[in-house]
């Protein structure tokens, strides 16, 4: 059986995650990217193919003129909609594209929910090229915040405390992505978590999901996810709503939402498996075959009633990040180690003599550190003394 996976830029989870599992199960893997070197230099037993993959009709295309289908699959939130349209023109399981575009599309999202009545929020869009004074006559409440409409990773994520600040930041954001459509909205107060889930279109398991610590405003670095095993049932049922709304449901789902005076309410819905490592802690401290049980949705498999996910793991995943621009000079190598019940692993993500600007996103990450057991103190000691011994120093 063939799985095509469509991926952009070589990640962890394809790498470390879907790759591995696909060779588990016996698949036989051909990747579609518009960047075929950078995947054939990172994972050389891969057949892979260029192609235009931000193109549901070149993928389709490249698939009809290949090796026919098993299934059709991505983990990347860039191309979760024309994944879906590709598997539904083959006939094969895959993600609704109306769901896979709502979730994308964070104006759209916003008007669905808004339509068919799960949460209401205040916002407003703004078109590639638009003057940003626009934004300023839709009367949102201040704070408010403004992002590229289907942008990821808190990448150009602003917080803007009054009007003038608010058409600053859309320039800012213009300058850097004249083609990007923008979108401001209110600011949910609140504690912001995550929720993960996998579903076959039948069955969905809540996965549990993190408490994700953030940098100071105005950006939204996510600087700390701290694995919880079991969310509130009430704001459980409540996210839950709002993604069956979306109609989001069919393999993995990883969602960011806030929490206040016991409301949820949808940040962003990302229609895959978390990512920068936290979906390797996810599948570590559950003990499960995460990747594999994706990959099997996407088969057209049913998911067990019962996953076999433990129930006493803890796990934290945090980021050595950068706080100026400049060449990195000095930082600790690759490490895995055990003590008393803590596994920790930590992985640089930038070279040592690379230069880079300060990006104010998460694109400043130099290192990740991964650490789990079961216990929350010792796990907790084992973290903060790796970041209290190890240096990263930055030369500008």
């Amino acid at each position: 059986m063939r799985l095509y996976l469509l991926a952009l830029n070589p990640t962890d989870s394809v790498t470390q995650g879907f790759l591995p599992a696909a060779a588990r199960l016996g698949l036989d893997v051909t990747l579609l990217t518009d960047q075929p070197e950078a995947h054939r230099r990172n994972s050389p037993q891969t057949e892979v193919l260029e192609c235009d993959v931000h193109d549901f009709r070149a993928v389709i295309t490249r698939i009809a003129t290949h090796h026919p289908a098993a299934a059709v699959f991505t983990n990347s939130d860039h191309l979760q909609t024309q994944t879906a349209l590709a598997a539904e023109y083959f006939g094969l399981p895959g993600k609704d594209w109306r769901a896979a575009l709502r979730a994308k599309n964070k104006a759209e999202m916003r008007r669905h929910l808004a339509a068919s009545g799960a949460d209401t929020v205040r916002s407003v869009e703004l078109a590639p090229g638009q003057d940003p004074s626009a934004l300023t006559a839709a009367a949102l409440p201040y704070p408010c915040v403004v992002k590229p409409r289907e942008g990821v990773a808190s990448e150009d994520v602003m917080l803007a405390a009054g009007p003038g600040e608010l058409v600053a930041r859309a320039e800012e954001i213009q300058a850097r992505r004249p083609q990007a459509a923008l979108v401001a909205e209110e600011f949910l107060a609140g504690e912001l978590y995550t929720l993960e889930t996998l579903g076959d279109g039948r069955l969905r398991h809540v996965l549990g999901g993190f408490h994700t610590t953030l940098s100071a405003p105005p950006a939204f670095i996510e600087e700390r996810h701290d694995f919880v095993a079991v969310h509130p049932e009430p704001v459980v049922e409540q996210v839950l709503a709002q993604l069956d709304a979306l109609g989001v449901g069919f393999g993995a789902c990883h969602t960011e939402f806030v929490v206040h005076e016991g409301r949820a309410r949808l940040i962003e819905v990302n229609y895959r498996v978390i990512g920068d490592q936290c979906d390797l802690l996810l599948a570590q401290v559950l003990g499960i075959e995460l990747f594999e049980h994706v990959l099997r949705t996407h088969l057209g498999e049913p998911l067990p009633a019962d996953l076999g996910a433990r129930q006493d793991g803890v796990g934290r995943v945090e980021y050595a990040l950068a706080d100026r621009a400049g060449t990195l000079t000095a930082a600790p190598a690759a490490t895995d180690r055990e003590t008393d019940g803590v596994r920790l692993a930590y992985r640089p993500l930038r070279t040592v003599g690379a230069e880079h600007p300060l990006y104010r996103t998460n694109r400043d990450y130099l290192g990740v550190l991964r650490v789990t057991g079961t216990d929350r103190s010792a796990l907790d000691r084992a973290a903060d003394g790796f970041f209290a011994a190890e240096r990263w120093e930055i030369s500008s």
